[in-house]
């Protein structure tokens, strides 16, 4: 394989990266409550992932 001869400069590096920066998380609905979380993570409405409970949510107090 070729080597460089010379160092690659940060802005020709930063302009190569530019593509992957501004990425929107992908949502999924929860199979529990019907909200939107992003995908692989645990819902913030009831505290289900994958169909078990995983965060005990606390409820408004009275």
């Amino acid at each position: 394989m070729a080597h460089p001869k010379r160092r690659q400069s940060n802005t020709r590096t930063a302009k190569r990266r530019t593509h992957d920066k501004a990425v929107a998380p992908t949502l999924a609905i929860c199979p529990n409550c019907g909200a939107w979380h992003v995908y692989h993570t645990v819902c913030g409405e009831c505290g289900y992932y994958r169909g078990k409970l995983a965060v005990v949510k606390e409820t408004a107090a009275e």
